[in-house]
């Protein structure tokens, strides 16, 4: 039986392209192109892999990663991604990725990972590795106030900064307007930030957002 893999890039066209290159190896049971999408598929398909990209609408890669792992069933996680960044790759560790792709790297590259984590191994690209020992070692930096968020907080965070209205948040999450702006208040107060653009700035940072 072929390695079910379940694959999530808001570029369509890439999603597609790579979608058919690693049909030739394994069973692409969906692709999808935001982070709650990513979720829902994981609970119909049950894949052994997902191959997810970090940025993307609704929720990034990487809170669709630490809800995942909160599961009964909890697939293998490739991170894609165009940051050849060691300290996102320990993120990425850090919330139940097994693999670290750099999109450069090419097709042949996510293949090793994908058989990589299949063998309960970490794959980390080598574009990234040169520099990852320290940063890999390192404790956690506590510095961003990111941590502190909770899952419904960050997930705000990322709605408010692709710019959506309070009543396109509030549909989206299903509370009320009024809760919404109570969230906001307390993004701010936690993150201590005063402006709307710096909570923009801040979610950018934390790769949330382009």
């Amino acid at each position: 039986m072929k390695t079910r893999v379940v694959l999530a890039d808001d570029h369509l066209l890439f999603a597609q392209a790579l979608g058919a290159a690693l049909a030739e190896r394994y069973e692409v049971v969906d692709i999808v192109a935001d982070g709650k999408a990513l979720q829902s598929a994981v609970e119909r398909h049950r894949p052994d892999v997902v191959v997810t990209d970090i940025t993307m609408p609704l929720l990034s890669g990487l809170e669709s990663a630490r809800s995942m792992c909160k599961q009964a069933f909890v697939p293998k996680i490739v991170f894609l991604t165009m940051h050849a960044d060691a300290v996102l790759a320990r993120e990425c560790f850090d919330c139940g990725g097994s693999g670290f792709v750099v999109k450069e790297s090419g097709c042949e590259e996510l293949i090793t990972a994908i058989d990589a984590v299949l063998a309960n191994q970490l794959y980390l690209s080598p574009i990234v590795a040169g520099g990852a020992i320290d940063v890999l070692k390192a404790a956690p930096n506590a510095s961003s106030g990111f941590e502190r968020l909770t899952s419904r907080q960050r997930e705000m965070l990322q709605l408010f900064a692709e710019g959506k209205s309070m009543k396109e948040i509030a549909t989206a999450v299903n509370l009320s307007t009024r809760t919404v702006e109570w969230h906001k208040h307390r993004l701010m107060k936690v993150l201590s930030l005063r402006r709307s653009a710096e909570l923009v700035q801040f979610a950018v940072r934390m790769k949330l957002v382009t």
